[in-house]
């Protein structure tokens, strides 16, 4: 019992100190909170009251600041004032002025109205009388004439028609027969003469060329084994081959004459020898191709020779002879070219101009042309270039660049080279037409002719070379005739492109007709 007792006590005991020093624990940390509590109110105190002092500092700061910068605007917004002020005086100060000019003016105005008004006035007096004189002298004129007004005017209109469409036609006549007098002097002699003395047979190439086939059964052989030997010609020579249902004959077709023509030896040689395969295309290419430029280099030293020109470079011997397989609207470039430069060298020697630099300029005059598919620019511009690059005569490159007129002829040998290149290609028969276009330009001539009053019929003859116009007795008098004529060239000139010239024949007849019974 003794030691439960004691245990109960010392448990009691513990407990009772373990209250005791809860409590004196908790006392003494409130304490400490206190403490603390009463230094970090004065801290916070502290920094409230410097906050507080800083604040106003800046609040002094940024109110001199303000100060500042509301002086400093004042001060320009016054000088800014200042100035409008002065520009507004200014401005007002010219208006004054300009208010006192426009019065002046205002008021020289008004006088001139005021004289004005006066003329007017008078002008106004002086139209009546005159109308009233003029009244009473036309009813005098018509008691004397026994005319009216109106029947007067139709009488004399009627005179002055016959009389001014009679003076017209006649002025007409006599100064078409004047300039054709004056022109035809000296032009008859020297072109139609050396049209006369040059006859040059042209032969019209297109862009394909035929290659006769001994039979059908060559075809399948050119064409290969799934296409390989057509495909080679093709992509070696640079052509197009049109094998259709034509018997015996295949198409060669391309732009470059050339290509075309070392395909069309190709092919021949091909033919010929029978055996036909990729590697024997090619070694038949290269034969073809240097024969055909030892062909081009032969027809440009036979063409200098037949021109009668000597010393020209090398390369465009080349260039002439590459112009044997070059065509121009159906004619072929070389011949034209000699055509040309026996034509100029023709009216050269009429003219007594330097007949050697004449031909020579009009062999060279279209050498663009056998180059202007591989390069950039017009037959003009690359034939400039080329004869200046191998040091052609200087008069020769003139007459080149003028003969399309691309620069205005300085020389009398461009004027030459101009003239021959048009005889040339505008002649009949030098150049192949279209015969939709042909057959238009025909009807149009018709169409143009038969649009005038009094005209009957028209009919184009001699190729529309000319036109005769049927015209109606009894509403075109000889005077109206020639009149009708001249219209008619007029806008036949206006509204038509054509080769040469075209005659105008007006035919006015009259028939008696009458039966026997």
């Amino acid at each position: 019992m003794d030691s439960n007792i004691v245990i109960v006590i010392v448990i009691a005991a513990a407990i009772l100190f373990l209250i005791i020093g809860f409590i004196i624990g908790q006392l003494y940390r409130k304490k400490v909170a206190e403490a603390a509590i009463g230094s970090a109110n004065q801290e916070a105190t502290r920094i409230i009251n410097q906050a507080m002092t800083t604040a106003e500092q800046k609040k002094k700061e940024a109110i001199l600041e303000a100060k500042d910068d509301i002086h400093k605007q004042r001060s320009e917004a016054e000088r800014d004032l200042r100035e409008r002020r002065a520009e507004v005086q200014r401005q007002e100060k010219r208006l004054i002025q300009k208010e006192e000019s426009i019065d002046k003016k205002t008021d020289a105005i008004d006088k001139k109205n005021d004289v004005l008004v006066q003329k007017l006035e008078d002008a106004d007096k002086k139209i009546e009388e005159a109308e009233s004189l003029k009244k009473s002298q036309i009813e005098m004129l018509e008691k004397i004439s026994g005319y009216s007004k109106e029947q007067a005017k139709a009488f004399l209109l009627t005179q002055l028609e016959g009389d001014l469409e009679h003076e017209k036609a006649v002025r007409v006549l006599e100064y078409k027969e004047r300039t054709k007098e004056e022109a035809d002097t000296l032009a008859r002699e020297i072109i139609t003469t050396a049209i006369q003395r040059c006859a040059a047979d042209h032969a019209a190439e297109s862009t394909v060329s035929v290659v006769v086939l001994p039979n059908d059964e060559m075809k399948g052989r050119i064409i290969g084994r799934e296409g390989r030997n057509i495909r080679a010609i093709e992509t070696i020579t640079g052509v197009d081959l049109i094998i259709d249902d034509t018997p015996e004959a295949i198409t060669v077709s391309c732009f470059d004459p050339v290509r075309r023509e070392v395909a069309r030896l190709t092919l021949e040689r091909l033919i010929q020898d029978g055996r036909i395969h990729p590697a024997r295309i090619e070694e038949t290419v290269e034969k073809a191709r240097r024969d055909v430029d030892q062909t081009i280099k032969q027809t440009g030293e036979r063409a200098v020779l037949d021109a009668g020109v000597g010393g020209i470079h090398p390369e465009i011997v080349k260039l002439l002879g590459r112009l044997k397989y070059r065509t121009s609207y159906g004619q072929n470039v070389l011949n034209h070219s000699l055509e040309v430069s026996y034509i100029a060298g023709l009216i050269a020697a009429e003219l007594g101009a330097d007949v050697k630099l004449a031909k020579r300029a009009g062999l060279l005059h279209d050498i663009g042309k056998a180059i202007d598919h591989e390069y950039d620019g017009t037959h003009v511009q690359l034939g400039v270039e080329f004869a200046r690059k191998y040091k052609e005569n200087d008069a020769v490159v003139h007459a080149i660049h003028a003969h399309h007129n691309d620069v205005e002829p300085k020389t009398i040998v461009a004027c030459i080279v101009q003239a021959a290149d048009a005889i040339s290609a505008a002649r009949p028969g030098a150049r192949r037409e279209n015969i939709e276009n042909y057959i238009k330009r025909l009807e149009k001539l018709e169409e143009i002719a038969t649009s005038f009053d009094g005209v009957d019929t028209s009919f184009a003859i001699q190729a529309g070379r000319e036109i005769r116009i049927m015209v109606k007795p009894e509403d075109v008098t000889d005077d109206k005739m020639i009149l009708i004529a001249h219209d008619v060239v007029k806008k036949i000139e206006e509204e038509l492109e054509y080769p040469g010239q075209i005659k105008v024949h007006v035919v006015r007849e009259s028939r008696a007709i009458d039966y026997a019974k």
